[in-house]
């Protein structure tokens, strides 16, 4: 047996998600959904190679090339030189939605995308490149490089600069009614350029000095007699010397003739409206422009369209210049993906309104984001912005939810909805609504948190995987705050009112526990809220809940020694041992020795697998690994089953929504069937199945290693009990994107173990997190220890003690 942590797709740091409180996302759906294939440097180049190769061929055996973007694509024929699988990329996505989507842009944008289309392949390759910087920044066009595509750069910055005449179609920015009034900030006006020129765009003097790099700036600050320590200091100190000029001449002040008289005639000034100093800031403007040479920057009305497209595309706000060019890779690998019904719809986006709106909610929300996760500390300034923000959108999130509600009742069929409610404001909305929630504890306005939190709990169709934490907090203020704070409490007597609120957060906690869309991570501390409530209360015995079947079992205690190797080498500081690394390197005393004779340089996970298996214990170093292959296994037919919308390419390896909160709820009756067939000792028939039909393909299937052998498979799900197992699998389904990471690193099982092993005899498994000196458990590892010991699985905290030190060069 071997670790599979360096085998290809393994993540021991999976994304985890805050439960509270989380910041956005760094993939696409797309880029989870795809197979791991390189998209570096070389990869691409190799690609690019093998295409002109194969075009080489076609056009000696006097095949014709198709031109388009799909078509090349599919035909897998390259021009080296007239495309580039960026180009193609962008052009496939701009394709993919404008054959199924069209109606979400007008005429005037219509236009544009005719304008892209007639741009030549240089000018279209500058532009993809410059837009996958995402910013909006001034280039150097002497700089832009890129001459391996581009064999003219002045010509391509030409044509991206002309300016290009647009139809006289009224613009009409709506967002719904109703709807929040932030008005669009970008128009295509009566024309447009697809880029941007310095002399006719920069006119502020802190913008072109910023440009300069520190050696231009001390030039210029010679010149023009100012000073500065480093590069910021220099700008400043420019503007400020621009600025002082320029307020001198606003209070009427001139500057001396040569004769030593001030110049006021009247008449003068009338005719001569350029000032002296402002010929100077012209100078230095022009003498810095001189340095630079030529620049070009993205024009922002065609960007943010082009970003509009995007996000139809990809669903999502977030995408990289990975997500451009892995969807184009993923389809040109040699893999075999599951069989499903591919369906990219057109009724994620009911009309250009809702897109609209969707954009300006995801704008909303990228505000509160900015406030409370980009910039640090918030202070209380920063809250009460984020609650005015909510405020503004509150009354649009009421009426979407009334909206999506009647949609859910007579619209929505086979689960979609669930995952078209992602593309709706109402999403961003609550997302922004919870936010404002936890901003109210902040500032310790209780009973305005409990109304917010109430009225989240109210709705059953935004972010049900926040509902447990909605929970816990709710029943945390009826215990805690609510009796003091109340607008109108039942009684003068504190003690009463301190009982009705117990009694009220008693309801909630055993409301939270019948809730199915109330996750089982949650379960435990809302358990030990009802149970000390109950106390409190003096409610009889005999009356009060019994969690003793899912009692948790502190984690055992296990201490392995061993031989640590310490590397001879000074590290940062130039102190003797271990450098920066955190891993450890140990003496695999127990295990096969190496082709030498002696005994392996192994990792400390390594080194107590080792020991354990001296044990009569079986088992892998695969973190979260192995259990999300078993659950790719058993729930296969299920990750691939119909639903609209969730697989919109050929080549995914799960659904579109499995790392969000509406993969569950879609699938709530198959999952929670395929749940109770685990439980009953099905997951050995399922595992079976699975193997046989898919192994020999070796389908490419999210969370599936087939490098674990199937014997190996088969024996942990036979020592799994039903239950337990059915307990893993339920926390992974309903928050799979969360639950990757924190699995302990040992996963180990023994069919038959000292005294007669599992209550039913059929083997135990143990969960084993391996510790050494000064490591502490995670949040995530805690959370999972509480998951397995819950489900009454063994879990073992193995303290890694280094009975000897050994100095190895």
């Amino acid at each position: 047996m071997r670790s599979f942590e360096d085998q290809p797709g393994f993540d021991a740091n999976a994304e985890v998600d805050d439960d509270f409180y989380s910041g956005p996302q760094r993939q696409t759906a797309f880029e989870r959904s795809l197979p791991a294939v390189l998209v570096d440097k070389e990869a691409i180049e190799e690609y690019e190679t093998m295409k002109a190769s194969q075009t080489s061929h076609a056009s000696e055996a006097g095949q014709k090339i198709s031109d388009g973007a799909a078509s090349r694509i599919e035909s897998r024929k390259w021009v080296r030189g007239n495309s580039s699988i960026y180009v193609d990329a962008f052009n496939l996505a701009l394709d993919t939605v404008l054959e199924d989507e069209a109606h979400l842009f007008d005429d005037k944008e219509e236009c544009v995308f005719e304008q892209w289309r007639g741009l030549d392949y240089e000018a279209q390759y500058l532009y993809v490149r410059l837009f996958l910087r995402k910013t909006a920044s001034w280039h150097r066009v002497e700089r832009l490089g890129y001459h391996n595509d581009i064999s003219n750069v002045d010509l391509a910055t030409a044509s991206l600069l002309e300016p290009r005449v647009l139809p006289g179609v009224q613009e009409d920015y709506q967002a719904g009614e109703g709807a929040v009034g932030m008005t669009q900030e970008w128009s295509l006006g009566v024309s447009f350029t697809f880029a941007d020129d310095s002399e006719s765009h920069i006119k502020d003097m802190e913008e072109a000095a910023s440009l300069l790099s520190l050696d231009e700036l001390k030039v210029l600050a010679k010149d023009a007699k100012f000073q500065g320590k480093n590069k910021a200091d220099l700008v400043k100190s420019f503007c400020r010397m621009s600025s002082r000029q320029s307020g001198l001449l606003s209070l009427g002040l001139r500057r001396s003739s040569t004769n030593g008289s001030a110049s006021d005639d009247s008449r003068s000034r009338d005719v001569s409206p350029v000032k002296p100093d402002s010929n100077r800031n012209a100078h230095f403007l022009a003498k810095i422009l001189a340095t630079t040479g030529p620049l070009i920057r993205l024009s922002e009305p065609a960007f943010k369209l082009f970003e509009r497209v995007h996000l139809v595309f990809y669903r999502s706000t977030e995408w990289t210049e990975k997500s451009l060019t892995t969807i184009i890779l993923a389809k040109i690998s040699r893999r075999n993906f599951p069989d499903y019904i591919v369906c990219r719809s057109t009724n994620i986006f009911a009309s250009r309104k809702r897109l609209l709106e969707f954009e300006d909610s995801m704008r909303q929300e990228y505000e509160v984001d900015k406030v409370l996760e980009f910039n640090g500390p918030s202070g209380e300034a920063g809250f009460l912005k984020v609650l005015e923000l909510f405020e503004a959108v509150a009354p649009r999130w009421r009426q979407l939810l009334q909206d999506e509600q009647r949609k859910e009742n007579e619209v929505y069929e086979f689960g979609e909805g669930a995952y078209l409610r992602r593309f709706t404001g109402a999403h961003a909305y609550t997302r922004i609504a919870h936010k404002a929630a936890h901003v109210l504890g902040r500032l310790h306005r209780y009973c305005e948190e409990y109304e917010l939190l109430t009225e989240l709990l109210g709705q059953r169709l935004f972010h049900p995987g926040r509902r447990g934490s909605w929970y816990q907090r709710k029943a945390l203020l009826e215990e805690r705050y609510m009796w003091e704070c109340d607008p109108s409490p039942s009684s003068t007597d504190p003690d009463v009112r301190k009982k009705h609120w117990y009694r009220v957060a008693v309801t909630t906690c055993e409301t939270a526990l019948e809730d199915r869309d109330c996750h089982l991570i949650y379960h435990h501390d809302l358990q030990k809220r009802l149970l000390k409530l109950e106390k409190r209360l003096r409610i009889p015995r005999r009356l009060q809940h019994d969690f003793g079947h899912v009692t948790l079992r502190q984690p055992e205690e296990h201490t392995v020694e061993g031989v640590q190797l310490v590397r001879n080498e000074p590290d940062a500081k130039g102190k003797a041992g271990r450098g920066p690394s955190t891993k450890t390197i140990w003496l695999d005393e127990l295990g096969e020795p190496g082709e030498d004779g002696t005994p392996l340089h192994v990792s400390v996970e390594e080194m107590c697998l080792s020991h354990y298996r001296s044990q009569g214990w079986k088992g892998y170093h695969s973190e979260g690994g192995i259990l999300r292959t078993l659950f790719a296994y058993l729930f296969f037919d299920i990750l691939f089953i119909y639903i609209p919308n969730v697989f919109q390419t050929a080549f995914q390896t799960c659904p579109l929504d499995l790392h969000s909160d509406a993969f569950y709820p879609a699938r709530a009756s198959e999952i929670n069937h395929r749940l109770v067939e685990i439980a009953n000792g099905e997951a050995g028939r399922l595992l079976r199945e699975v193997d046989e039909r898919e192994r020999e393909r070796r389908t490419c299937a999210v969370g599936l290693n087939w490098d674990f052998e199937y014997e190996d498979l088969s024996e942990l799900v036979s020592c799994f009990e039903g239950g337990a197992l059915a307990a893993i699998c339920k926390v992974m389904a309903q928050d799979y994107k969360s639950r990757g990471s924190g699995v302990p690193d040992l996963v180990l099982w023994r069919t038959e173990s000292p005294g007669g092993g599992g209550s039913s005899g059929k083997g135990e498994v143990m969960f084993s997190e391996v510790k050494s000196a000064n490591d502490r458990l995670s949040d995530t590892q805690r959370l999972w220890i509480d998951v397995l010991t819950g489900a009454g699985v063994r879990v073992a905290l193995c303290n890694a003690i280094a009975k000897e030190t050994r100095t190895i060069g």
